[in-house]
């Protein structure tokens, strides 16, 4: 299955693997690419230690293309940066932050830069920027999502008809169908983070994976607007937080609320009841726990069944 994007990153299918916190290592990241997509480290839970050996048992476990998502507005990215060139990673997805910052350094080393956006203004700027492809990213995704509330059906055809190189589609994609609908739409592959949750090899705790199984539509919402908008599963700690916003509190005091490391409490450690629990509303779909190998080859069956039906 050629498209840009897979000869771009020489891969053989058009489908890669979001780079989540928590979510994102070595395991997961090898799996994907050795299935035929491209996987991704997430180096945004990853001290700048720990992301270079994950990037060294990735490269012990696959010869296949992989890359690492890089949140630009984390501590540490110029370390972080330094370690990407030094253990030759060619790939870098780039989020949250000016993608102006460091497209140039990176392309200077030989790196193929992708920008996440999730509207039109900022992927002309990506494109401005020098990046070689942009993920476009529609407000069903989980975790941090643009302010915009652009869905990924709308956004996609937007995006396509104002820039000129490839374009990932991202933001409520699990399956086939919907790999499908926004290939049609205008893009040349999909970034899928949420199915990806829900595999064997992902770094989620058990529990977690289990509540995306558990997790019905309409169970998901957006909150943290003021701070950074995220996804979350509405479990105790989202239905607290809405009690909160109810006395009208300041910036300053959802940050005291909000507490450190409450995503890694919720998606690393298990506890479903006062962790940060970030997914897409696709979790709706998605019913059961399987290899990352299974994940893909059922994706390509029914996008082949149903574009051949169509």
């Amino acid at each position: 299955m050629q498209t840009p994007i897979t000869t771009l990153f020489n891969i053989e299918y058009p489908i890669i693997q979001g780079g989540m916190i928590w979510i994102s290592g070595s395991k997961l990241a090898a799996a994907v690419s050795n299935a035929g997509g491209l996987g991704l480290l997430g180096a945004g839970s990853m001290y700048p230690e720990v992301l270079r050996e994950h990037i060294q048992k990735t490269q012990k476990a696959t010869d296949k293309p992989f890359g690492v998502n890089v949140p630009l507005l984390y501590p540490n990215v110029e370390e972080i940066m330094q370690i990407i060139v030094e253990e030759g990673v060619k790939i870098v997805f780039t989020s949250a932050g000016n993608p102006k910052t460091w497209t140039s350094f990176l392309k200077e080393h030989g790196i193929k830069v992708v920008h996440v956006v999730s509207s039109v203004k900022f992927a002309l700027k990506a494109q401005e920027a020098g990046v070689d492809a942009v993920v476009a990213e529609g407000f069903e995704a989980g975790g941090h999502n643009g302010r915009e509330e652009s869905t990924t059906f709308a956004l996609i055809p937007m995006v396509k008809e104002h820039i000129k190189i490839p374009l990932i589609a991202a933001g409520g994609i699990a399956t086939g169908r919907g790999m499908l609908a926004v290939m049609v739409l205008g893009a040349d592959a999909v970034q899928i983070g949420s199915r990806f949750v829900a595999s064997t090899e992902a770094s989620a705790h058990p529990n977690f994976k289990q509540a995306v199984v558990d997790t019905k539509d309409g169970e998901t919402a957006v909150t943290l607007k003021e701070l950074a908008p995220v996804r979350l599963l509405k479990n105790s700690f989202y239905q607290n937080l809405q009690e909160f916003y109810k006395s009208h509190p300041s910036k300053e005091q959802v940050k005291e609320f909000l507490g450190r490391a409450r995503a890694k409490k919720g998606m690393f450690e298990g506890d479903l009841i006062e962790g940060e629990l970030e997914i897409g509303q696709i979790a709706g779909l998605i019913d059961d726990i399987k290899p990352v190998d299974e994940i893909i080859a059922a994706i390509i069956k029914e996008y082949t069944a149903v574009k051949a039906g169509l």
